[in-house]
């Protein structure tokens, strides 16, 4: 009898136990670590750009100058990214122009460390590649715009491409005699400029220009030295629309966009200068032409903050200085010149002193 009983509630709780709800269990995944691909498109009449996005590098906050620190801190806050690191993107622009790719600048590679580097990926990821670009404009020779030119393995990224370069960027960055005598601590930025540059010449496709000219249909080369020697803007127009696409003007859309003025400290005793044609850079409000990179362009440093590290304002012009190269603060205008147009366009925005920095030629030079 027992043996029965005990026999029955054996099975009775096996059934019970197989008949039960089984209760979710959770699967062990591992975290994946990476992000979206990195590209946006946008039209510009019947021109489709694309922009990439290479990566970021950490800057340290004190950089940013014509801001007082607590004001910089409040700022960054605002936008949720206090701290002494502020990071600041590195893109690139892919233009189809009719079925004829042209790239704008070629990201840093892993010349400033891993989180950069991933223009290759992010052409692929937008639906081209990099065989298929036909030429790379580079707006200066700097490593985070010209090292991507290279792909991990050394090799040209973009074998099948002419490299345009402003001729005096080239003459500069290129020379081994002005290397030379180059602080120590910038001897490096030359050869990674040398290194980039030397397979295409090898090749061939290396193509520096002068002034400016129209590199290919609807795309035009516009001299905006001071940067470095031979920093040059790149001017897209189709069907009324223009997209102007300037290297190294924003490096905090945080602290820039809210006090037009800050910006990148000026070091006297580099090969670049903040000098910005300052009204020319703003967005017009019934125009087409739109600045970028890092992120959208502002009016530059103010003069006042260039005295206090040792510059002055002066008219003329200005020869390239490897130990002290400043730079001209607002280009002569001539014909042709955008800022031309945003003069006609805007005349009741853009007064005194602003109005003055547009019209007339004048520079950075030791005091």
């Amino acid at each position: 009898m027992i043996r029965h009983r005990l026999t029955r509630l054996v099975l009775a709780l096996a059934l019970g136990t197989a008949l039960a709800p089984r209760r979710a269990g959770f699967r062990r995944s591992p975290a994946v670590r990476t992000q979206v691909p990195g590209y946006y498109r946008m039209a510009v009449g019947d021109m489709e750009v694309t922009a990439l996005y290479d990566g970021f590098i950490d800057l340290d906050t004190k950089v940013l100058s014509n801001a007082s620190p607590a004001e910089v801190q409040r700022l960054l806050t605002r936008m949720f990214l206090g701290g002494q690191k502020v990071q600041t993107a590195v893109n690139a622009f892919l233009i189809n122009a009719g079925g004829k790719l042209v790239l704008v600048d070629a990201g840093a590679a892993k010349a400033f460390g891993p989180t950069l580097g991933f223009i290759g990926d992010n052409l692929k990821a937008a639906g081209y590649s990099p065989e298929k670009v036909d030429m790379v404009l580079l707006t200066h020779l700097h490593a985070d715009h010209a090292a991507g030119l290279l792909g991990g393995d050394g090799k040209p990224l973009f074998p099948n491409a002419e490299i345009r370069v402003a001729q005096a960027d080239h003459d500069f960055w290129l020379s081994e005699e002005i290397a030379a005598k180059a602080p120590d601590g910038f001897k490096p930025f030359f050869k990674l400029a040398r290194d980039a540059a030397a397979p295409y010449q090898a090749a061939g496709h290396w193509k520096p220009f002068s002034g400016d000219v129209e590199l290919a249909p609807g795309i035009k080369a516009v001299d905006t030295h001071g940067h470095t020697p031979g920093h040059t803007a790149y001017l897209v127009e189709s069907k009324g629309q223009r997209l102007l696409i300037i290297g190294d003007v924003v490096h905090s859309h945080a602290v820039q966009f809210a006090l037009a003025g800050s910006g990148h400290r000026v070091r006297q005793r580099q090969e670049e200068s903040r000098g910005r044609p300052q009204a020319a850079l703003r967005p017009r409000r019934q125009g087409k032409a739109r600045p970028r990179r890092h992120a959208p362009a502002l009016p530059g440093p103010r003069p006042r903050a260039h005295r206090r590290q040792g510059l002055r304002l002066g008219t003329g012009g200005v020869q390239p200085d490897p130990q002290r190269q400043i730079g001209l603060f607002c280009p002569p205008m001539q014909k042709g010149d955008p800022r031309v147009a945003l003069l006609q366009s805007t005349p009741g925005r853009l007064t005194g002193r602003r109005r003055r920095a547009v019209q007339r030629p004048c520079r950075y030079v030791p005091r």
